[in-house]
């Protein structure tokens, strides 16, 4: 299944990674506490509670939270370090940082560069990717 980090189908992702585990319905109805047809209805959400994605992503023993990250790192317009620093001083809410590429977002990016979709520029600028960043992956990659 090719990810695609705009449109993200929680669904989708989570009735795939149940195929791919081969896992049994009965153990997920009993993991997850509710009843075949409840599955099969999550199955078709596009979005879901994080409760329920948490439990998803113990029982599958896959971080679904990641999907929702590479959109974060691919589609939310940068902020500059020194004003969410001085925002966040009082804040008490824990602060990550946001450029932590993962190998699926190299791979999402360098699969847009192989098949043409976008150019460098494009990358770097719709996507906030230094420069040297985007080189290092290709050459790295074998792009």
């Amino acid at each position: 299944m090719k990810k695609d980090f705009k449109e993200i189908n929680i669904g989708i992702y989570i009735h795939q990674r149940v195929k791919d585990r081969g896992m049994d319905l009965s153990r997920i109805c009993n993991f997850m506490k509710c009843c075949e047809e409840e599955i099969n209805k999550m199955y078709s959400q596009k979005s879901i509670d994080t409760q329920l994605l948490l439990r998803w992503s113990k029982l599958l023993e896959y971080d679904f939270f990641r999907i929702y990250t590479q959109h974060l790192i691919l589609y939310s317009p940068p902020t500059k370090a020194k004003d969410l620093e001085r925002k966040n001083q009082n804040k008490v809410v824990p602060q990550f940082r946001k450029n932590i590429y993962t190998k699926e977002i190299i791979d999402f990016v360098l699969e847009l560069l192989k098949t043409r979709q976008k150019t460098k520029n494009e990358i770097i600028t719709e996507y906030g990717i230094p420069k040297t960043t985007l080189h290092k992956w290709i050459s790295k990659y074998d792009i």
